[in-house]
């Protein structure tokens, strides 16, 4: 009963059997799922998985005496507190974006820079490269507008259009530096972090060529329509998009709102890195550091988000010349449909904390221990079962980095360990479900059902991870690197 294998599937059965099986809100079906999974933790384990995240004996015996409500709650206030300016900021930009026309000014210059056949293709591309400085979820929030209109420009491929974007972002997270998740994992490993940056590129440009593929694939199969959201009527869209050039903003105004706070956050995500480098770009002058805190300030993500949000609301004034109840509306309305996204993701980020309770991730490395195969499908399979049980690819590369870290450095691999890494990347990608906050952010940003995006996005992961490994065992072999 108190096995975490059996949590586990109590969990995955009362989520996955309530959203689909009993229509129930997904955000009720993620709390009781929660509920169910703490109350059948013991607080033994608790404790446990307190003192595995590197608190003191004090602090990890005082976590597993709250009760269980707390707990719940302070999962759900973590999640919260990660991602909730950053999805009201997001709703804002977005809604800014499709209202002012700036969107559809954006879509415009696409099309005539890629063609309309290229569009996906550029999509894909540009997500993978916003994702290697920039949060998934971030690039998710900024690039949804821009698919919703580019699909009514189109008039068809939205599927398509929401999973390139979520194919780039996601695999740039977990392959590439300085993203949080490879960044530790180098750490971990000792790997170089340029060759980490080129070998990430590398095997992501790969993985999201073949996620492409699936991506036209799945469109055809199973053709979605976009549909009408609170923050992006389908008829608000369309009457934009009958405008003519001379009625929209320029090139350079529309992209102000995506442009500044991806500047402010690759700004410090560069500074960031030479810093921990022990490198001082402008010196270490008083001088020198009073110009780079400014950078530091707003490249904070939500900071620079918040910008980004000013800015968008500055360009809509500026393009639509509404009175105060209207434009009091407009902002009423973008903040409801970021209230729901909020809320579910906030529970699925609480039924992941719940899981991890339970000391699940320990519990596989265990049973993985003695497992006798090769280290890099090895790394790949423990790395895609912890992602499995507990919902966040970066709480995937944590662990296994640390389980397989000892055996990198001491056992005779015959390749670089950068290998290793890039298995336990690829593996993080399997399998996002219900557990993970990032399923249903892309869930309800793009509208599709759970339904659907179990049978797109999820196997969508998959085909990506499983052509990484492939390609990295083929690297090892011709390319040890050693």
């Amino acid at each position: 009963m108190t096995d975490p294998l059996f949590i586990l599937l109590i969990g995955v059965f009362l989520v996955v059997g309530g959203i689909i099986g009993l229509k129930l809100h997904p955000f009720l079906a993620l709390i009781m799922g929660a509920l169910v999974v703490a109350f059948l933790t013991p607080a033994d384990a608790v404790e446990q998985f307190g003192l595995s995240k590197g608190l003191s004996v004090e602090a990890a015996n005082a976590l597993s005496r709250k009760s269980i409500g707390e707990r719940l709650a302070t999962e759900f206030g973590n999640t919260c507190a990660r991602i909730g300016i950053l999805i009201v900021m997001a709703a804002i930009i977005g809604k800014s974006l499709l209202e002012s026309g700036a969107a559809e000014r954006i879509i415009r210059s696409l099309l005539r820079l890629f063609g309309i056949e290229q569009a996906p293709a550029a999509f894909l591309v540009s997500s993978f490269f916003l994702g290697i400085p920039v949060f998934f979820d971030t690039v998710i929030f900024l690039m949804m507008p821009l698919v919703k209109a580019m699909t009514l420009r189109l008039g068809k491929n939205y599927l398509l259009l929401v999973m390139c974007i979520m194919a780039g972002a996601a695999m740039a997270n977990s392959l590439v530096p300085p993203a949080p998740g490879p960044l530790f994992l180098i750490s971990e490993m000792h790997i170089p972090i340029g060759l980490m940056m080129i070998a990430g590129a590398i095997v992501g440009l790969f993985t999201i060529t073949s996620g492409y593929f699936f991506s036209k694939w799945a469109n055809q199969k199973w053709p979605i329509e976009i549909r009408d959201s609170l923050d992006a009527r389908l008829e608000d869209i369309r009457i934009v998009a009958a405008r003519e050039d001379k009625e929209l903003p320029s090139l350079g105004l529309s992209l102000l709102p995506v442009l500044i706070p991806l500047s402010f956050i690759c700004a410090d995500t560069a500074l960031s890195a030479l810093a921990k480098a022990g490198i001082a770009p402008l010196g270490t002058s008083d001088y020198a550091q009073g110009f780079l805190a400014p950078v530091s300030f707003f490249g904070d993500k939500n900071i620079a988000l918040i910008s980004g949000a000013i800015v968008a609301l500055l360009v809509l004034i500026s393009q639509k010349k509404t009175n105060k109840e209207a434009f009091a509306a407009f902002v009423q309305a973008a903040l409801l449909s970021a209230g729901g996204i909020i809320l579910i993701t906030a529970a699925g980020g609480a039924f992941g904390g719940m899981l991890q309770q339970t000391g699940i991730s320990l519990r596989i490395a265990g049973l993985t221990a003695g497992y006798q195969m090769a280290l890099i499908p090895l790394a790949f399979l423990i790395s895609a079962v912890i992602r499995t049980a507990q919902g966040s690819a970066t709480v995937a590369l944590i662990t296994v980095s640390g389980i397989l870290s000892g055996m990198a450095d001491t056992a005779n691999l015959g390749f670089h360990p950068v290998y290793l890494g890039l298995a336990i990347g690829c593996g993080s990608k399997l399998v996002p479900w219900m557990n993970d906050s990032g399923f249903w952010i892309i869930c309800k940003l793009s509208n599709l059902t759970e339904r659907e995006a179990l049978k797109t996005i999820t196997p969508l992961l998959a085909v990506m991870g499983l052509t990484g490994l492939i390609v990295i065992m083929i690297g090892a072999k011709l390319f040890p690197l050693i």
